[in-house]
């Protein structure tokens, strides 16, 4: 893997991150595909609304239809008919947040399955031959998600043992990883930051993470309940001592304005349930904020979500239409929404990498929040 730096706007910053399935231009947002699928969306949407990579989940794909099968069918990229290039996690967060009596160990994580209820291990080293079965070219350490809220003395025994993790990660990586391919670019494996909301222990876990090497830095354990005063008091000491020359990836997160304000503190990736699980539940987001498309106000409603948008489900479907699927619990109105909310979020990416580009990032970061705060207008009532 090979990371670019083009430009810099205060701490914003843009871009390539090269892999040996394609390129993927930052600041970006990784669709979800948890198990080889990003909801209700076609591989070839995704791509054509402007994502240069997506997530597979290790957890979920390990259970079903497990890494093996997934290896023998061609790896992920042939499975889900996804050409660009893929990123998984390590499933430690859905192994504690999703399955059954899990125990933790210094060998790693004993569960059983939440669908049949099967027992598996994890360890760091599973989890990197999962990752490198399933074909990813960016693969992630395994490590323990700390808990919010924690003491100092929990987030400090769990972020020590996350770096141990982090270690043999990077060992198993060596062992698994083929090397360079014929381009000479190779697959790569990020570290993950821990350490709760405490700043000498995200400055520790940092640096002990740059001392064992990896190709890119995430900051994991955000997200999980602090709010996002707190994630962001998080960044602003955490991100300045993550190596400047490579990708950092804030994981998990979030809302529009999260992804704005993240790339303002130095974020380059990020990923999130949050459009299509929305999408599915009846919300748009969009340039004024978000929209409940299930409020009976927009029931008589015919202009569309965004008529300056070119994704098809934004500027072709009246609101009017879309309430009424979603009222009906037509499987349609999931499929657009998720499809509009897909495609915001990519412009907003292209939109900051651009701002980034010309020197105006802080212009189109309060241009960007005033619109927030002004919120969907209704239409005027003759």
């Amino acid at each position: 893997m090979k990371f670019t730096l083009h430009n810099t706007d205060g701490l914003a910053r843009r871009g390539t991150i090269e892999t040996p399935r394609g390129e993927i231009r930052t600041p970006a947002f990784m669709p979800v595909g948890t198990a080889a699928t990003v909801k209700a969306m076609y591989p070839d949407q995704v791509r054509d609304l402007g994502a240069d990579i997506v997530l597979g989940n290790t957890y979920h794909l390990m259970l079903r239809p497990g890494a093996e099968e997934v290896a023998a069918l061609g790896g992920l990229q042939d499975f889900m008919q996804w050409d660009g290039p893929i990123l998984t996690d390590s499933g430690g967060f859905q192994v504690m947040s999703l399955s059954k009596l899990a125990k933790m160990s210094e060998d790693g994580v004993r569960f059983q399955s939440h669908i049949d209820g099967k027992s598996y291990m994890l360890t760091p080293e599973r989890s990197i031959e999962i990752q490198t079965l399933l074909g990813a070219n960016i693969r992630m350490v395994l490590d323990e998600c700390t808990p919010f809220p924690a003491t100092h003395a929990q987030a400090e025994k769990s972020m020590h043992l996350s770096m141990r993790w982090a270690g043999r990660s990077k060992a198993a990586f060596q062992h698994y990883d083929s090397g360079p391919d014929e381009t000479g670019l190779s697959n790569a494996l990020f570290g993950i930051v821990q350490g709760g909301v405490y700043e000498d222990l995200r400055h520790q876990s940092a640096a002990e993470l740059e001392q064992i090497g990896f190709d890119g830095y995430a900051v994991g354990g955000l997200a999980v309940g602090e709010g996002q005063e707190q994630m962001l008091k998080v960044l602003d000491f955490t991100t300045p001592v993550l190596p400047q020359d490579r990708p950092r990836y804030l994981m998990g997160v979030g809302t529009p304005d999260d992804l704005v304000e993240a790339v303002a503190r130095g974020i380059d990736m990020f990923d999130c349930v949050m459009p299509t699980r929305a999408g599915r539940h009846g919300t748009a987001y969009t340039w004024r904020g978000k929209v409940n498309i299930r409020n009976a106000r927009h029931a008589a409603d015919p202009r569309p979500l965004d008529e300056r948008s070119d994704c098809p489900a934004s500027h072709q479907y009246s609101r009017a239409y879309l309430h009424h699927l979603h009222r009906c619990g037509e499987y349609l109105g999931a499929m657009l929404l998720s499809w509009h909310n897909l495609a915001f979020y990519q412009e907003l990416m292209a939109a900051m990498r651009a701002a980034i580009e010309a020197g105006e990032f802080e212009t189109f970061r309060a241009e960007f929040k005033r619109q927030q705060s002004e919120g969907d207008i209704p239409p005027r009532q003759e």
